[in-house]
């Protein structure tokens, strides 16, 4: 388009998505002539109010590697030393008498705790200096989207001016002002019903300083400490989050299931307060010792949302909150930016090299669907679980490696938005799909039918030798052929855990799933696991003290 107003791709929203969807596309597509509008005035405040201040690692190796953002995320923001969770004891007043799960080494495949305001500044700037035009201050007021050859026309508002610029594609990343969504009636409810309340505080709040016994500490120094983690307290229907911000701030977070809390007890600054000091009164000590530093507060009611269709042969598509947002347990969030990025960038090129994408925008609609369902297992109708020290360790290591092994597996390695990857691995997909399904209802029969009792120790998982190889391979290299090799051995290791996890529980398997034997898997990879989470009262503390790899240690969990 030869009009200095004219576009290729016009982006709503300069937030995460936004931004990281320009700098997506300019590698896919270097010629493209790409404008961003965000309503808010760059540079932003650091520290600012959003979720999405931790990542996992299909997120983070997104932005670290395929964006080329590791010298940023490793000098100005902070290295994450895994997900930590502690299991509530009593009434919560003594951390040490907490079950811990979570390891004293970070994790092989890095990810990183986000300051929101610092990154998004960052990612601002970078975009200019590659050529976006970058239009802050822009409220846009309409999207008249063309039809056939037609450009979509964008109108906005910015200084009191009204302008209109065209575009051949528009990409909706407004969060939830959800334009696009709205524009054309795509909102579609979640069954997923839970709320969230949360602060930024002006000082490092640090689960380290909580206990001073020596025995806690171990395992721990300067360079490896609780704190760098993403800290989650857990109770019935809740937990909490803490996260470190490299502004020095952090952010804490309540997430509650509404059949069991209800919003109203903690909507407001106060009432958040006095609900921590019910539920979590070392947490709310901490704060209260540093009331004055409280920096804003926000409350959200049932924060999940979903959106009927993501992608259109018209040349529009919607990513990030803009779209779909299910829970921020285990950190989701980024992975689904990156997850729409490479979907929607892919049609975007194959667009402006005149490809047809009348097979894909349906396929990629599908595939993000499957994501998101997949996803979507691991919260729906779970809250309760998360006070269960038997079910709950459990889970948790079962949830990282159905991540690590489906998702994490397919975003890694960039074959996300190829056709043949779902064409030659549908089989080995839609086992490990059953196989999470029937597993997360499992994991409900369980905790309904057994009794929880509070257990005490450590569950290190820096020392599980299966989930630490499981997290290393996502740094492997795979060819086409490495690439489905390991995701039949993916297969035949998830199965291994599911009938050892389900023969533990002493329930009966309900579901479809025939018992199969892999040899080649590792045998008792959750072993430690299982017998820590099943330790009863009077038996004393317990922790996994040396790495453990089950029957057949000399089989790694998977190979390349």
């Amino acid at each position: 388009m030869s009009d200095p107003s004219s576009y290729d791709v016009t982006i709503l929203g300069g937030g995460l998505a936004g931004l990281t969807c320009a700098l997506h596309c300019l590698k896919e597509s270097p010629d493209a002539k790409i404008a961003i509008l965000e309503k808010r005035r760059h540079p932003v405040p650091e520290a600012t109010h959003k979720v999405g201040e931790s990542s996992v690692e299909v997120g983070a190796t997104y932005f670290r590697k395929f964006l080329d953002l590791e010298d940023h995320l490793e000098n100005e923001q902070i290295p994450k030393m895994g997900l930590r969770l502690f299991l509530g004891s009593g009434d919560n007043s003594t951390i040490e008498d907490r079950l811990e799960v979570g390891g004293t080494d970070f994790p092989p495949t890095p990810s990183y705790q986000f300051d929101r305001g610092r990154f998004e500044n960052y990612l601002g700037e970078r975009c200019r200096s590659m050529g976006v035009e970058f239009i802050e201050s822009a409220s846009v007021k309409n999207v008249a989207l063309g039809k056939g050859r037609k450009p979509h026309l964008i109108s906005f508002e910015r200084e009191g001016a009204e302008s209109t610029l065209a575009s051949r594609w528009v990409v909706d990343a407004s969060g939830r002002a959800a334009i696009l969504k709205r524009k054309l009636g795509l909102k579609k409810e979640s069954s997923h019903r839970a709320n969230s309340a949360w602060i930024r505080i002006g000082t490092r709040i640090k689960v380290d300083d909580w206990c001073d016994d020596a025995g806690w500490q171990e395992g721990f120094t300067e360079d490896h400490p609780r704190w760098q983690s993403t800290n989650h307290l857990l109770g019935e229907g809740y937990w909490i989050w803490i996260i470190p911000l490299s502004s020095g701030s952090t952010s804490i977070g309540i997430v509650a299931d509404e059949k069991l809390h209800d919003l109203g007890d903690f909507n407001s600054q106060e009432k958040m307060l006095s609900w921590l000091e019910a539920h979590e009164p070392q947490l709310a000590g901490a704060i209260r010792e540093h009331e004055p530093a409280i920096q804003d507060f926000c409350a959200i009611k049932r924060y999940s949302m979903e959106c009927r269709q993501l992608f259109s042969g018209n040349r529009w598509g919607i990513v990030g909150d803009a779209g779909n947002f299910i829970d921020p347990f285990y950190s989701p969030g980024n992975d689904f930016i990156a997850l729409g990025n490479f979907l929607v960038c892919e049609l975007i090129k194959r667009d402006l090299k005149g490809k047809s994408n009348l097979v894909r925008v349906p396929l990629y609609n599908r595939v993000f669907k499957l994501f998101y369902g997949g996803t979507e297992l691991i919260f729906k109708d779970n809250y309760p679980l998360f006070g269960n020290h038997q079910v709950m360790p459990v889970k948790i290591l079962w949830d990282w490696m159905v991540y690590w092994t489906i998702p994490g597996h397919i975003v890694i390695q960039e074959r996300v938005a190829d056709p043949m990857t779902y064409v030659r691995h549908l089989s080995s997909l839609k086992r490990l799909n059953d196989l999470n399904r029937w597993m997360q209802a499992h994991f409900r029969r369980w905790h309904e039918a057994v009794p929880s009792w509070e257990t005490r120790g450590t569950i290190d998982t820096s020392k599980v030798c299966l989930v630490m190889e499981s997290n290393r391979a996502l740094l492997d290299e795979l060819d086409a052929r490495g690439f489905g090799d390991r995701f039949v051995k993916n297969v035949a290791q998830m199965e291994t855990l599911f009938w050892e996890i389900a023969d533990h529980s002493g329930i009966a398997m309900e579901g479809p799933i025939k018992r199969r034997d892999h040899p080649g898997a590792v045998k008792n990879g959750f072993r430690d696991v299982l017998e820590i989470s099943g330790r009863r009262p009077g038996q004393g503390a317990a922790e996994i003290s040396s790495p453990s790899s089950g029957e057949n240690p000399e089989v790694p969990a998977v190979q390349a």
